[in-house]
């Protein structure tokens, strides 16, 4: 097995061009020194990314921009308005539908509904949301587990761009009635429509449950705990963070996180987790859990 291994390993490394490794290592170095000049200029710190999540948004970026390297598009980046914008929203979590993960929004349901009725004025930070419409398919389940009434919602973004988009966001009415079997699966047992307002053929969420998000900026890399929260949802954005970052908002979700608070993150926490010996796992596969001390 080993010898078979190895054979095909050298058959591989075989088919690559003359040029590969030193085209990777070229790559790699471009690729460090983009996130320091994003840092250093914009003070937007991508250094803790996993690296293999970020070169595919990046490459993609690079074909729909048209350039051909890394060194191109920070040229572009630091001397050409709008560049450095367009490269924090291609490194941003990809923006969702309403509801597109109907069993994540049915758990949602279940462990916000229980933690969040027995306090008076709970408070929710949807960290790193995918678009405003995560957002929005939050704001909807509160509303109908009679919680959103007196429910705080706080939805935070890293990018100044994203930041202004979500306040002033609409949505194509057309996705409502592609999202209504989405919402039914859910749990969802009206007409999603009914949460909306339609004008010019784009739709808003209503006022009354707009006015209870506040949009916010802020980075989980760099800033500290700002409030004590009774929920924290981040499922889109921890997939993107290298180990040593995931251990750092792991902890700042520990120490923002209320006891008896529930927390919904990508995966199951492992046992080595910065406070995974502080939760209760609230479904068998993990993503969600109760802090219990």
């Amino acid at each position: 097995m080993a010898a078979l291994m190895a054979n095909a390993v050298g058959a591989v490394k075989d088919s690559l061009p003359d040029d590969w490794s030193a085209r990777t290592a070229t790559e790699e170095l471009e690729t460090e020194l983009l996130l320091e000049a994003l840092y250093q200029r914009f003070g937007t710190d991508y250094r803790g990314y996993a690296r293999r999540r970020l070169r595919v948004r990046l490459q993609g970026l690079l074909r729909a921009s048209g350039l051909a390297t890394l060194s191109g598009l920070q040229e572009r980046v630091l001397h050409q308005p709008g560049a450095a914008q367009a490269l924090l929203r291609a490194l941003a979590p990809p923006p969702a539908g309403l509801f597109a993960l109907p069993e994540e929004s049915r758990r949602l349901r279940t462990a916000l509904g229980a933690s969040l009725r027995p306090t008076a004025l709970p408070k929710v930070w949807l960290a790193e949301p995918a678009g405003v419409a995560d957002a929005w398919t939050l704001a909807i389940v509160l509303a109908e587990e009679k919680l959103y009434g007196r429910t705080e919602v706080f939805a935070t973004v890293a990018c100044e761009e994203q930041l202004a988009e979500a306040r002033d966001a609409a949505l194509p009415v057309a996705q409502l009635a592609a999202a209504q079997p989405l919402y039914a699966a859910s749990g969802g047992d009206g007409r999603l429509a009914d949460y909306f307002e339609v004008s010019d053929g784009r739709a808003r969420l209503l006022p009354r449950l707009r006015e209870r998000i506040t949009w916010a900026q802020y980075s989980l890399v760099t800033d500290a705990s700002f409030n004590e929260f009774h929920g924290i949802v981040c499922r889109h954005a921890l997939p993107d963070f290298g180990p040593l970052l995931r251990q750092r908002v792991l902890r700042l979700f520990r120490d923002s996180l209320a006891p008896f608070g529930v927390l919904g993150v990508d995966h199951a926490l492992a046992a080595t987790d910065a406070g995974a010996e502080d939760y209760q796992p609230l479904f068998a596969d993990g993503g969600w859990y109760k802090r219990v001390r």
